[in-house]
C-alpha cells in the first residue's frame, strides 16, 4: 500500500472511531455516507478497530448497527484538540487538589500520545502550576493556557483587572499560577508597579499572551508561599501568628487554606500565621481548635485574649455577676 493511501486509510479510520464515540449505534449505511465510501469498506475499517483494541459490536436486525462496547483493557481515546486541552487541564486541576498519583500518571499518558503542538501546551500547564489546599471553584481554561504558556514561554502577559473603582489593564511577566483551596491565582511581577503581585485569575478579561519576553528576575519568591500568605494575611489590616501544641498535620485538618498559613515548628508543634480586619475572629477561631497555644504577634492581642477570657468566665456564672 502507497504512503498515500496509508495515510488516507488510517485517517478514515480514526474518523470512524470518532464517528463511533459520538453516537451509540450507527448503521452501517449512516457510516458509509458520512466517510464517502462502501458498506463494504466500513466492515474493513471496523475490523481494522477491532485488531488494535476497540471493541466494536455489530448488531444486525431492526434497531441494530455498530456500536462502541466496553472492552477489558482501555483502548486510546481519539479527541480533537479541545477536548484534549479540557481533559489535560481536568487530570491537572485533580493532580493539584490530591486526589492521589492516578491523575498524575494519567496526565503522564496522555502527554505521551498527544500531537507535539499539544503536548507542549499540556506541558506548559502541568510546568507552570503550584498550589495549596484542595479543590477550587472552576475558571476558563483557555485562560489558564494562554497563561502557562506567558510562563513557560517567559513572554509578557496583559489583562484587565478590577481595582478600587476601576477596572485597569495590567502589564505583568508571569511567573506561576498558583492552585488555593478555592482559586486560580497567577503570580507575576508587575511592570507598572515593580513589585511581585497575585492576581486571581477568575476576576481576569481580556487575557493574552504579548510578544515581548523577559528574563527571569532573580528575587522571585517560593510562588505558592508568597500567594498564600498574600490570601491568608497580606491583604489584611492585622495579622496575627500564634504558637499551637498540636502537630502541624493535625492543624492543616482542620484550617483552610486559605484562612491561614500552618507551619512546623516541630514534630508537636506549629505556628498559625493569619490575617483579618478583627483580629478578634482570628482568636476565637484559634482559640475553637481545642489546642493549646500562645499568641506570638501582634503584643497587643494578649491584653485582648485576657479580655476574652473574662467575658467568658463571665459567661459561665449568673446572670449579672
Amino acid at each position: 500500500m502507497a504512503d498515500g493511501e496509508q495515510r488516507g486509510t488510517t485517517e478514515r479510520v480514526l474518523t470512524l472511531l470518532g464517528l463511533l464515540q459520538q453516537r451509540r449505534v450507527w448503521t452501517g449505511g449512516e457510516l458509509a455516507d458520512r466517510l464517502g465510501v462502501t458498506p463494504r469498506t466500513v466492515r474493513r475499517d471496523v475490523e481494522r478497530l477491532r485488531a488494535i483494541g476497540y471493541p466494536v459490536r455489530a448488531e444486525h436486525g431492526t434497531g441494530g448497527g455498530y456500536q462502541l462496547g466496553p472492552g477489558q483493557e482501555l483502548p486510546p481515546l481519539l479527541l480533537d484538540d479541545e477536548e484534549a486541552i479540557a481533559t489535560a487541564v481536568a487530570l491537572l486541576a485533580g493532580a493539584v487538589a490530591g486526589t492521589g498519583d492516578a491523575a498524575l500518571r494519567a496526565l503522564g499518558k496522555l502527554d505521551r500520545v498527544l500531537p507535539t503542538r499539544l503536548r507542549s501546551a499540556v506541558r506548559a500547564l502541568s510546568g507552570s502550576v503550584e498550589s495549596f489546599g484542595g479543590g477550587r471553584a472552576p475558571v476558563d481554561p483557555e485562560v489558564l493556557m494562554t497563561l502557562a504558556r506567558a510562563c513557560r514561554d517567559e513572554v509578557e502577559a496583559g489583562f484587565d483587572y478590577p481595582s478600587g473603582d476601576g477596572t485597569w489593564r495590567r502589564r505583568v511577566e508571569p511567573y506561576r499560577l498558583v492552585a488555593s483551596d478555592r482559586r486560580w491565582y497567577l503570580l507575576a511581577y508587575d511592570l507598572d508597579r515593580a513589585a511581585w503581585r497575585t492576581f486571581r485569575v477568575d476576576r481576569m478579561t481580556e487575557v493574552a499572551a504579548r510578544t515581548w519576553r523577559f528574563r527571569p528576575r532573580p528575587d522571585a519568591p517560593d510562588a505558592a508561599s508568597f500567594v498564600q500568605q498574600g490570601v491568608t494575611s497580606r491583604v489584611y489590616r492585622h495579622r496575627a501568628r500564634f504558637l499551637v501544641h498540636a502537630p502541624a498535620d493535625q492543624v492543616r485538618a482542620v484550617v483552610s487554606a486559605s484562612a491561614a498559613m500552618v507551619v512546623e515548628v516541630d514534630a508537636a508543634t506549629c505556628e498559625i500565621h493569619s490575617g483579618a480586619d478583627n483580629l478578634d475572629l482570628v482568636l476565637t477561631h484559634v482559640a475553637a481548635l481545642g489546642h493549646a497555644f500562645r499568641i506570638l504577634e501582634p503584643p497587643d492581642l494578649a491584653t485582648r485574649a485576657e479580655e476574652l477570657a473574662d467575658r467568658l468566665r463571665a459567661a459561665a456564672g449568673p446572670f449579672g455577676v
